[in-house]
């Protein structure tokens, strides 16, 4: 069965600052594209793989409430976790099991989205 989740827009006020927030959490870099007459921060992903951007819009805004994206940061949770606060965010819930599911860490991104870092 395909991904049932096949995008996700993450609402920013800064992209510059969220650029370089997730740029330093992922360990990988998210690349500013034009796109449809705006900006992007695109996540990095692969063809075929679920992907995101960060994106400022009049009407979406940041939020600590609502869905629950959980972004991969398998084999390097410890380093994610360890630059979010060096990069303007907030650690809620420290590394912790979730079963046989892993682990995961649950942020405060430097837009002030909560956001879940997951590793196995």
């Amino acid at each position: 069965m395909a991904n049932q989740i096949v995008w996700c827009d993450i609402p920013v006020l800064d992209l510059d600052r969220a650029v370089r927030f997730y740029s330093a959490v992922l360990g990988q870099a998210v690349k500013k594209q034009d796109f449809s007459g705006m900006t992007i921060g695109l996540l990095p992903h692969n063809d075929g793989e679920v992907g995101a951007c960060l994106f400022t819009g009049e009407e979406e805004k940041p939020s600590e409430k609502g869905a629950l994206i959980y972004l991969n940061a398998n084999g390097r949770l410890d380093d994610a976790v360890a630059a979010v606060t060096a990069n303007g965010g907030k650690v809620i819930k420290p590394k912790h099991p979730i079963g046989p599911f892993g682990f995961r860490a649950v942020i405060i991104d430097s837009e002030g989205n909560r956001v879940a870092l997951h590793s196995d």
